[in-house]
């Protein structure tokens, strides 16, 4: 993936590289393959996570944003709202997985406990979108990282056409954009309207800045 990514940045060639975790597939599950119902009590953390309520309109949006992405991070545990959910979701929207190109829905934490993550933004220009974006750029700042713009907190799907618009307004090479689910839609959005890098940075992000894990 690595490879992947510094080739595109090379290129100047778009790249969305997405993740699906239990947020994602139990967002598009309610109201298809599970009950509403049942997808709240499973998931009370989904408003936190940028979706107060999983309504078609976002569902259609997420679904498209898989079907966009140029890599999909998939969970590999079998637990029943990982694996479990995935292939059926992926059934009802009609998305063919044999087609999509697959990593691992963990990719951004491969990428930095394998010593890569550094290598592959240093001499770029990395746009930060997350509500931990400033504390994350004054990290990476610090290890020489070249910090081209700062997008704070994502208030959840709504807010996506703004923050489009606010990344459009950036001069960068690659964006990590930590916003919980909406970031599927804002990664494949990027590279696909903006012809840039987007990579779902996720969790990464506090843990960096909380120094659970160290650059």
């Amino acid at each position: 993936m690595a490879d992947q990514i510094r080739g595109a940045l090379d290129a100047q060639r778009p790249l969305s590289v997405v993740r699906l975790g239990d947020g994602e597939l139990l967002t598009l599950a309610a109201d298809t393959v599970l009950p509403g119902e049942q997808v709240q009590e499973l998931a009370p953390f989904l408003p936190y996570a940028g979706v107060p309520r999983s309504v078609p309109e976002i569902r259609v949006a997420l679904a498209e944003a898989i079907q966009g992405a140029d890599w999909v991070g998939v969970p590999i545990s079998r637990a029943p709202t990982f694996q479990g959910l995935l292939f059926p979701v992926m059934r009802h929207f009609g998305i063919d997985w044999s087609r999509l190109k697959l990593t691992s829905s963990t990719i951004n934490y491969s990428l930095h406990q394998s010593g890569l993550l550094l290598p592959v933004l240093h001499g770029r220009r990395v746009l930060l979108i997350g509500s931990r974006a400033s504390e994350l750029g004054a990290l990476l700042l610090s290890r020489g990282v070249q910090v081209a713009g700062i997008i704070g907190a994502v208030a959840g799907f709504m807010d996506i056409p703004r923050v489009m618009q606010e990344t459009a307004a950036h001069d960068f090479d690659i964006t990590l954009v930590a916003a919980g689910i909406p970031a599927v839609v804002l990664c494949t959005r990027i590279a696909g309207e903006l012809g840039r890098i987007a990579l779902d940075f996720g969790h990464l992000a506090d843990k960096l800045v909380t120094g659970e894990l160290h650059l």
